[in-house]
């Protein structure tokens, strides 16, 4: 018996924390009753459906890509914008994306259906860093870096970047190189802007030990066995 969130994850639905909104919102039935309780345990041999669609159990797959400006890290855009989706050839499975670039950003994404990989590598508690090289109109200093260390505070919390260095100066504008170990909404661009720092260029370059390397702009490619492996082994450890 395994929980009904992880079955579901599973099957490619999506993270964990999204099966239990299912499950919350009622749209989620084993052998033709409708559940709502977090918890529920399953077996492989019993029916679940979500909007009356049978899961079955997927092999798990996981993509690379980088993504390029004006690309959305949804499923499906009901304006036709261009999706992350759309980088990847065609996969039976239902794959998703491990968190989210939004769409002025570009960079490094990490695709699955691997919902509990997914949930580790996103959940504050796992602490996997993502790292950032970002350009910002003006010149940063180093007391306006060490804020970023120390904390900024935004309207949902204190934001904190794990480690923060100014890489070069161009003009009159300044290349930094953030590394956060939780993500909250557009943190980076809201954390400078706090500090009088228009954000220009965001791009992420690594989760965890993942690098972006020499995969072009708009390209993706399959994870390597040994990158899964250190993944799996980074959150073993937490």
């Amino acid at each position: 018996m395994i929980r009904l969130n992880k079955f579901m994850a599973d099957a490619g639905v999506g993270s964990r924390r999204y099966c239990d909104q299912l499950i919350l919102r009622g749209r989620v039935e084993i052998n033709g009753v409708k559940v709502s309780e977090l918890g529920t345990k399953v077996d492989p041999t019993h029916k679940v459906t979500v909007d009356g669609k049978l899961l079955k159990p997927q092999k798990h797959v996981y993509w690379v890509v980088n993504k390029p400006k004006g690309y959305l890290c949804t499923n499906h855009d009901p304006g036709g914008r261009p999706i992350v989706l759309d980088l990847i050839p065609h996969v039976e499975e239902r794959v998703y994306t491990v968190g989210r670039l939004d769409d002025d950003s570009e960079g490094l994404l990490l695709l699955t259906n691997d919902g509990d990989l997914a949930l580790k590598l996103t959940h504050p508690r796992f602490g996997i860093t993502k790292t950032y090289v970002v350009l910002v109109a003006g010149i940063a200093t180093d007391e306006e870096l060490q804020r970023m260390t120390k904390g900024v505070r935004l309207s949902e919390g204190i934001a904190k970047a794990m480690r923060v260095e100014r890489i070069a100066r161009q003009g009159n504008a300044s290349l930094l190189k953030v590394v956060l170990s939780e993500g909250k909404n557009r943190e980076i661009r809201r954390m400078l802007a706090k500090l009088g720092h228009k954000v220009m260029e965001l791009r992420r370059e690594a989760i965890g030990p993942i690098r972006i390397d020499r995969l072009k702009r708009g390209k993706c490619r399959k994870l390597s066995q040994v990158e899964l492996d250190g993944l799996k082994r980074m959150v073993a450890k937490k």
